[in-house]
């Protein structure tokens, strides 16, 4: 059964049995604001999307799962980005908090994105309107808050969850702009500190008996979802899973081309494993 909250998300709850395991998609939203203003075209705005990723990973109800998915794009806002990791240079006046910009705002790929790509700007500050922390508070929280709801409440009836933040990844280059990427799939954990390695290792040894490529915390290791979600002290394992987009779809028109259906094949399998491995670590907890 799926619900939209607050215009800002749909929550997929799972079909029959629950397992505490919650899958998001937080970067595939494409309804953009009326009052949205960028420098670029659309079509090349929209290679800003994780598109097709909540396609991909629809079946996670079906395997006991939670998935949620957003609705806007994250070339408006980045839930997966701290409130104040902003480029001071896109604000037109005064701003109400204190600003902490890391180097991914300076690039243009903070809160507020300004850059799709390297060298590819999609905004300029005057194209930001002054109402934007309204906007980003009405996004932001009803996206954190279903995704604490959720965890926390799986964590509270068996002890522990299981959490993959989707996503896609160009094939041109790597984030830092040196040569194409090699790897079909990045696991992100942030450097062993957001999962159980357990889960990691079910994870990547699942995609490479399929015949794909897997990388580890290079170059992706997870970002602001990760770092506040993940606790394996209190039970709590998040992971990031980074698609490469050449795997299903024309980069450029963003059509899928005929890898999709196999690959959403292997990811349903994939879920398949996580819900049996996050059903049998319940059942070991129980016994012990």
């Amino acid at each position: 059964m799926s619900f939209v909250i607050d215009d800002v998300l749909v929550r997929n709850d799972p079909v029959g049995r629950r397992l505490p395991v919650l899958f998001d998609s937080p970067h595939s939203g494409s309804v953009y604001p009326a009052d949205f203003r960028v420098v670029c075209p659309h079509s090349l705005l929209r290679q800003g999307e994780d598109t097709h990723v909540e396609e991909l990973f629809a079946t996670a109800p079906d395997h006991g799962a939670t998935l949620l998915c957003a609705l806007f794009p994250r070339t408006c806002i980045d839930v997966n980005r701290a409130m104040d990791d902003i480029d001071p240079a896109l604000i037109d006046g005064d701003w109400p908090m204190p600003l902490r910009p890391t180097p991914r705002s300076t690039l243009g790929m903070g809160l507020i994105r300004s850059m799709l790509r390297l060298g590819c700007r999609s905004m300029t500050g005057n194209c930001r309107p002054r109402r934007l922390p309204t906007a980003s508070t009405a996004i932001t929280r009803p996206y954190h808050a279903q995704m604490r709801l959720a965890l926390d409440g799986l964590a509270e009836r068996f002890g522990a969850v299981w959490h993959v933040n989707c996503h896609s990844m160009p094939s041109s280059l790597r984030p830092d702009g040196r040569d194409p990427l090699a790897a079909d799939f990045v696991i992100g954990d942030r450097d062993g500190t957001t999962s159980e390695a357990g889960f990691v290792h079910l994870v990547a040894q699942t995609l490479r008996g399929f015949g794909y490529r897997v990388a580890i915390n290079d170059p992706y290791k997870g970002v602001e979802l990760l770092a506040r979600y993940g606790d394996p002290s209190r039970g709590r394992h998040s992971i990031q899973l980074e698609i490469n987009r050449r795997l299903y779809m024309n980069e450029e028109t963003l059509e899928r081309h005929d890898g999709f259906a196999r690959l959403k094949g292997d990811i349903d399998l994939l879920i398949g494993r996580i819900a049996d491995y996050a059903g049998q670590r319940i059942l070991r907890r129980a016994a012990e």
